[in-house]
């Protein structure tokens, strides 16, 4: 199943966090209980697809979900509404990668929710995608600078926030969140537990099909718009070349286009990837000018309407079948 998706970017600010975090007190919870709906489920807030796939993995029938990034928004740049803060002092648990997305940082620090997690703290978070999507800058003092003026410093975070797209960490996060749930809910901890361990037994098998699918290839080298591959380019031994860093609107410089002509040619790279619903005239342009074929990789930051009854596992498999397909596996 070929399944392609990409979300637009949009502004965030904070003004919308404070005016949302007055609401709060003039809210209640409509079941009594702290953290539950009326019908007695955990409330969970995702901060975006990664994190509500896991909450409703593991949580099942005993959570209500809800996500903060909408189909269609670009994660990085989330705008919360006044209404979605608000919403985030009665969350029984909330759900986020710290790092990612600032106005959602912002929001759960001030939210005086007892059970929150950082999915950044459940993994170890490394380096990735610096050198390629910031070259066109003079010195890694001027990237840092420019990082932050667009709002994506992942320097908070430790790193490199792309974790779930290597399944090995993402079943470490996964493990992480399962026992959060027990916390927050102990009358439910068995089945949590019990969801915990299926999904990481799916994720398990998703690292195996990786293992075996990428042994043997003709090339180790793949081209990307967006560098959010890091993890699993290590993961697997490939080695990742990102037209832009970890900032996917970053324009990369023309000693950056024919750096990534002469590796093209050197690596004998077949495929240029791109995302869809972000512009794919950089990457047409490389591969027109390399005589390359262009590709979609999703890095799965989020659902789009079109995308429905599509999840996770799925997306990756298709991630894994165009892998396999440009870099000539054997």
């Amino acid at each position: 199943m070929n399944v392609r998706r990409r979300l637009i970017p949009t502004a965030a600010t904070a003004g919308a966090v404070a005016l949302g975090l007055m609401a709060v007190s003039a809210c209640s919870s409509s079941s009594g209980a702290a953290g539950k709906n009326g019908d007695g489920k955990l409330d969970v807030v995702a901060s975006f697809y990664p994190m509500q796939f896991l909450a409703e993995e593991i949580g099942g029938d005993h959570v209500s979900v809800s996500t903060l990034t909408k189909p269609g928004v670009e994660p990085h740049d989330l705008e919360l509404s006044p209404k979605q803060t608000a919403g985030l002092g009665e969350a029984g648990l909330i759900l986020y990668l710290k790092g990612l997305q600032p106005a959602v940082d912002e929001a759960v620090a001030q939210s005086g929710v007892k059970n929150t997690v950082d999915a950044a703290g459940l993994t170890h978070l490394e380096e990735h995608g610096t050198e390629a999507g910031h070259d066109e800058h003079s010195g890694e003092e001027h990237a840092d600078e420019h990082a932050a003026e667009e709002g994506h410093d992942h320097s908070e975070a430790g790193g490199d926030p792309h974790v779930w797209l290597d399944p090995v960490k993402y079943s470490e996060v996964a493990k992480g969140v399962g026992k959060a749930l027990e916390k927050a809910d102990p009358d439910h901890a068995a089945a949590y537990r019990k969801n915990t361990d299926a999904l990481v037994g799916k994720l398990d098998g998703l690292h195996e099909k990786f293992e075996k699918g990428l042994k043997n290839t003709g090339t180790r080298t793949f081209i990307t718009t967006h560098a959010a591959f890091g993890y699993l380019a290590e993961r697997y031994d490939l080695k990742q070349e990102g037209i832009s860093g970890l900032d996917p609107d970053s324009e990369p410089s023309l000693s950056r286009m024919k750096d990534l002509q002469k590796t093209a040619k050197d690596d004998k790279v077949t495929t240029v990837f791109f995302e869809t619903l972000v512009s794919d005239k950089t990457a047409k342009t490389l591969a027109g000018d390399t005589g390359l074929t262009t590709d979609v990789l999703d890095p799965l930051e989020g659902i789009t309407d079109k995308s429905e009854g599509a999840d996770y596992i799925e997306v990756m498999e298709s991630n894994l079948a165009a892998l396999e397909k440009a870099l000539g596996a054997k």
